[in-house]
């Protein structure tokens, strides 16, 4: 079955600001002008135009003259945005530049064909040395995810990320990928990390993308939505639980090991046995330290966090109520207790009430959550709260102890490398984190 015919031209959005700096390696024509340009270049913003080279532009678009050895280099490039590891690099991409105005500021596209994208973004996502077999299994869900929010896109133009109920007992929010109005997706991990040519592309990555080339996940017939995250924690979430109430039959329960069964986790929605779950070990696929897997497919930022299947983090109440009042814009006062109201299959929490000595709320859904409770983004939502220290019914110290890295909906990225360095199968790997979905070559 084929899906659509030719591979398509996909729109990146890469960095946006008052001013973009970049760098030409070889001769680009500016359409706008027909002139061409090589070396370092600088356009600003300049009241609703684009300023570059003395004059002022609707937008701008460069293409190399020759494709094959023309690159670019876009300057301080923000990666990690919003999460603990943060921060600014220089980055090339292969393909045409454009800049655009963006209310107030420029926004730096880069065009290029979707196989290209996705032989950085497998490079990006995780480390270009993981085996072949993963690095096939990526490069088919980052294919099939661009190209059903590409198809969603199309059919609902919304531009904001979060959706919001609130009361004056609950704040519910969820938070997916921006429908971008002028480009496709965007670069970062909110929608999948693109870094153009600046990670090694090794040939096991050209190997996997040409092995798999056009090639989807669909099910019933529509592409899949195919969510990951970097460890479930032994159990896969569903996607109702982490964005809105549309369940996707193939987002589903799945317990992370080679049986598939665990009766530990059965039933991870009742309170104990959540938090028996999350308080043990267990035989998962993401369950490992070895340093090569991990190497394999975590960038070394990533690698500062050690601890991926269990974690704890610890607060005082003066750090927490701080931290709850930054994060949210409420003041709760002192921080009285932290209750789980809802998980999800996973044992993530979906709802969580806060209490303080000045008010109490009840927030979600899982990022809600992590974002509440960290300066970035904690962890996962999957964990249990102790209490330590109590003065006046007002715990001292709050400890989180939890279970994985991520939303953990779809494939496990963790679990996914363990799979194929024991030798499973793309395939194999692919129908253990999506069930009952076909591959198809759509191009």
């Amino acid at each position: 079955m084929k899906i659509q015919t030719a591979e398509p031209i996909i729109n990146v959005g890469i960095l946006s600001g008052s001013e973009i700096q970049f760098h030409l390696n070889g001769d680009f024509r500016l359409v706008n002008s027909n002139e061409i340009y090589s070396g370092s270049q600088k356009a600003a913003f300049n009241n609703t135009k684009i300023r570059f080279n003395h004059a002022d532009f609707e937008e701008l678009l460069f293409v190399p003259t020759d494709l094959n050895t023309g690159n670019f280099d876009l300057l301080n490039v923000i990666i990690g945005k919003d999460f603990h590891w943060e921060q600014k690099e220089n980055q090339r991409f292969t393909g045409s530049l454009r800049i655009i105005v963006e209310e107030d500021k420029l926004t730096a596209i880069n065009i290029l064909p979707i196989e290209d994208y996705l032989t950085s973004v497998i490079s990006s996502e995780m480390s270009s040395t993981s085996s072949l077999e993963l690095l096939k299994a990526h490069a088919v869900i980052s294919r099939s995810w661009l190209l059903a929010q590409i198809r969603k896109s199309k059919k609902v133009r919304v531009g904001d990320s979060c959706s919001l109920f609130e009361s004056n007992e609950e704040r519910i929010c969820w938070y997916d990928r921006e429908d971008h109005l002028r480009f496709d997706v965007c670069a970062d991990d909110h929608c999948q990390r693109y870094q153009g040519i600046t990670r090694a592309n090794t040939q096991a990555v050209k190997d996997a993308i040409a092995a798999t080339r056009g090639e989807i996940l669909t099910y019933a017939g529509e592409i899949c939505d195919a969510r990951f995250s970097k460890s479930c924690g032994g159990v896969s979430e569903l996607f109702e639980n982490c964005w809105e109430n549309a369940p996707h039959p193939y987002l589903t329960k799945v317990i992370d090991n080679s049986s598939e069964k665990d009766e530990n986790a059965q039933d991870l929605t009742n309170e104990f046995n959540a938090e028996k779950w999350i308080r043990s070990s267990h035989p998962s696929f993401c369950n490992t330290t070895d340093k090569k897997v991990l190497s394999q497919i975590l960038n070394s930022y990533d690698r500062e966090t050690p601890d991926f299947y269990r974690w704890k983090v610890e607060y005082s109440q003066q750090e927490l109520a701080a931290l709850i009042h930054k994060r949210s814009g409420i003041d709760f006062g002192e921080i009285v207790d932290l209750i789980p109201m809802e998980r999800g299959v996973s044992g993530r929490l979906v709802k969580l009430k806060i209490v303080g000595t000045l008010r109490s709320l009840i927030i979600g859904k899982e990022l809600e959550i992590r974002k509440t409770l960290s300066q970035s983004h904690l962890y996962s939502s999957a964990f249990v709260v102790e209490k330590e220290r109590i003065e006046n019914n007002v715990p001292q110290k709050f400890v989180l102890i939890g279970a994985g890295w991520g939303h953990g909906v779809g494939l496990c990225q963790i679990g996914a490398a363990v799979m194929a360095e024991k030798g499973y199968g793309y395939k194999e790997i692919l129908g253990h984190y999506y069930k009952n979905t076909e591959l198809v070559i759509s191009y």
